[in-house]
């Protein structure tokens, strides 16, 4: 158990350095592009809040694998909870929400943006994973946390789960908002067939009576 434990750890804590290193190497091959920042600073309370969020989730994250074992008892990993097979889909959860990640990022190009900046006016993308939802990257971000929480079930990783997916709710209600002054009907018609976080079922039409 002890080494199948520390493996669960190093992937946990290894899947937050790639992430995160990563969403600083998209940063600055954005900010390459579009010589100015990809909107990087928080703007506004609500930003500043909503940033504060995910800097908890972000070092719960990273710090948790680390410091597991000095943690008081009620926030260590509950044993009973492990098993091969959550193991397996912890590994594939986290590998498939980064790589779907990456294609979100190949998707955006240079529109890609961490924060909103309401005198932007940028494309509005609508292929990849965009297809069929609105916000992929936040979904594939909740699919690594639920990795996460498989990997190590603990409270903590409950905890930023739900941190992460209130945040996200919140941000993509904003962003929403924004992109539909900047793209009003085509942004309304984009919404109607895709869902937010997650593919809309689709319906078939009705048959002519």
């Amino acid at each position: 158990m002890t080494d199948e434990l520390f493996w669960r750890r190093a992937l946990v804590l290894g899947s937050a350095f790639v992430y995160w290193a990563g969403v600083l190497v998209q940063a600055r091959r954005v900010r390459r592009q579009i010589g100015r920042s990809p909107n990087l600073r928080p703007r506004g309370p609500k930003e500043k809040l909503l940033w504060a969020g995910w800097l908890l989730v972000i070092v719960v994250w990273m710090v948790q694998p680390i410091l597991i074992d000095t943690l008081p008892p009620w926030l260590q990993v509950v044993h009973s909870l492990l098993h091969p097979v959550g193991f397996a889909l912890g590994v594939l959860l986290t590998a498939a929400g980064y790589a779907g990640t990456l294609w979100c990022y190949a998707s955006m190009g240079d529109t890609w943006r961490i924060g909103i900046n309401r005198r932007e006016r940028n494309a509005l993308v609508t292929q990849g994973p965009y297809r069929v939802v609105r916000h992929p990257i936040y979904l594939f971000q909740i699919v690594m946390l639920a990795g996460v929480l498989l990997l190590l079930p603990t409270v903590l990783s409950v905890s930023i789960l739900v941190v992460h997916l209130l945040c996200v709710l919140a941000k993509a209600s904003d962003e929403e908002a924004y992109l539909l002054t900047v793209h009003s009907g085509e942004y309304e018609n984009y919404v109607s067939r895709t869902g937010r976080l997650f593919p809309k079922w689709i319906k078939t039409a009705s048959p002519p009576k």
